[in-house]
């Protein structure tokens, strides 16, 4: 990523709080729209992820469903980039929770609960409400490129009240998340539908073969912590809620029933089974609303380069425990 998109990034930060929501969600469709009409390789990626998801749609159904996800993909930026000059009570409006007996009742055991999602809907926005709702919400950003960047999406997390674990760069990932595992209460939300290692875990995501992120299993049964499958996606607000929240889109948050951890079976087995469990339950929640999920990058192993992939994956491990715990990313 350039620089100057950077500096484009951190225009939008600086100046997107001050522009009318109308006038931003307009911005965000159109170029959603230009974006779609052009076909470039991230719509392409979209539409190819989105047609695993609903095989059964035609070409004219499948292409309406990729540029609704655009137009939600985009949203998400729009609403990123505007998301501070919303009040407390605009956030708890634009919020909507269903599932919340599967967290609670850990919470004021206080234990530390282990949220596993998908990028889909507004996370950001999510992690707002649920810091100052449920409890203090800690989590892990992927380092991006050029760090000025990074250092804009740490710096807007961190205001919304999120503790941020970098990636990379900030020592051994997995031994910060286990620490924060074993404190409580509180919420440990790690972003792994898409594994950015090459060495994570082999799953059947919609019937066909996907690599997701090793690291909220590894977890579970590491340190014990309740697993959580959480998803969000899009609503259309109406009425009081509307006026309350001050625009027209809100996000539900769904809560799913803590993943079950075997202990009949080896570890290996047991990661895999764990995280077959949380795939599951994401797969589901994104059937029900494929167009809120942002998956433009490659998820299906069928998809990957074989070369660049076998070479990933073959690279020595130098990253300690958690150098396959790669969860976290800003979109």
């Amino acid at each position: 990523m350039s620089l100057d998109v950077a500096r484009l990034y951190h225009l939008a930060w600086k100046v997107g709080h001050r522009v009318p929501g109308p006038v931003v969600r307009a911005l965000t469709t159109v170029a959603a729209d230009v974006t779609w009409v052009r076909r470039t390789s991230g719509v392409r990626r979209l539409e190819a992820n989105l047609a695993r998801v609903r095989p059964e749609l035609d070409a004219r159904a499948l292409r309406r469903l990729s540029r609704a996800g655009m137009r939600s993909y985009l949203r998400y930026f729009g609403e990123t980039f505007t998301l501070r000059r919303l009040t407390l009570d605009q956030i708890d409006a634009r919020v909507r929770v269903e599932g919340r007996e599967h967290v609670q009742p850990h919470l004021d055991a206080g234990r530390q609960v282990l949220l596993v999602l998908g990028h889909t809907g507004n996370w950001d926005l999510a992690g707002a409400w649920a810091t100052r709702a449920l409890g203090p919400v800690t989590t892990v950003a992927e380092r991006l490129r050029p760090e000025e960047l990074f250092q804009e999406f740490v710096a807007f997390r961190e205001s919304l009240g999120l503790t941020i674990i970098p990636l990379t760069g900030g020592g051994d990932v997995y031994r910060q998340l286990v620490r924060v595992a074993r404190t409580g209460p509180g919420l440990l939300p790690l972003l792994a539908d898409r594994d950015l290692t090459a060495k994570g875990v082999e799953v059947d995501l919609f019937g066909r073969r996907a690599r997701v992120a090793a690291g909220p299993a590894a977890l579970a049964i590491g340190v014990g912590a309740p697993l959580v499958p959480t998803s969000i996606r899009y609503e259309r607000l109406r009425g009081p809620r509307r006026r309350a929240a001050g625009g027209p889109w809100g996000i539900v948050l769904t809560f799913s029933p803590v993943v079950p951890v075997p202990d009949d079976m080896p570890r290996t087995e047991r990661l895999v089974a764990v995280t077959q469990s949380w795939v599951d339950a994401f797969a589901a929640q994104v059937h029900a609303a494929p167009q809120d999920w942002h998956m433009l990058q490659r998820v299906f192993v069928e998809d990957l380069d074989p070369a660049r992939d076998a070479t990933v994956r073959s690279a020595p491990d130098t990253g300690g425990p958690g150098a396959d715990v790669p969860v976290g990313g800003p979109a």
